[in-house]
């Protein structure tokens, strides 16, 4: 492993940028997009078996299940609630198994390949969805058994929030299984 001062890139091909966005609009995006990024990173040059390595029991949290998660997550608030089509079903989710992205991971290439392929095209599909976005004030019905309305802002400011979080578990799941630290 190389070292970049604990930086997980080396500075000249890191993908993220830190451009100072201005607006609120532009801050979001560039935030909502390192995010992303920064799980894609934690993911690289790993196995289809380490990637679905699980952490400690009896969580069945995994990289490869992290990256379902999100896609399950872009897809819900990006595809069902901000778009309105709360009527289709969600993907790597069931009725009797609300942890589905988690519990139904296998270290088997193919799965790896579909997972990352549903998170690269919901990341693709929400983006487009943002390209046209002029009102972050707008409201959205959430779905049924949360009732109510959100904001705009408030789902992409949760978007943000629920990377954040999961970038953190990804940087102690991609600890545990090569010792790979870093930004």
């Amino acid at each position: 492993m190389t070292s970049f001062d604990g930086m997980w890139a080396a500075p000249d091909s890191d993908p993220r940028t830190f451009d100072s966005p201005v607006g609120e609009m532009a801050t979001i995006r560039e935030y909502l997009t390192n995010y992303r990024l920064t799980l894609g990173l934690k993911c690289e040059d790993l196995t289809a078996e380490q990637l679905a390595t699980r952490s400690v029991p009896p969580s069945t949290m995994s990289l490869l299940g992290l990256v379902r998660h999100m896609a399950r997550v872009e897809h819900n608030w990006f595809f069902r609630v901000l778009q309105g089509h709360l009527d289709v079903p969600r993907i790597y989710w069931s009725p009797e198994d609300n942890d589905l992205d988690f519990n139904a991971v296998a270290g088997d290439p193919a799965a790896v390949d579909q997972a990352f392929k549903d998170w690269r095209e919901q990341i693709t599909a929400a983006d487009r969805w943002l390209d046209d976005v002029t009102d972050l004030g707008a409201t959205f019905a959430l779905p049924g058994d949360r009732g109510g309305e959100a904001s705009a802002r408030d789902i992409l400011i949760h978007m943000v929030e629920e990377y954040a979080r999961h970038c953190g578990h990804a940087d102690l799941l991609r600890e545990c299984i090569d010792g790979r630290t870093g930004q």
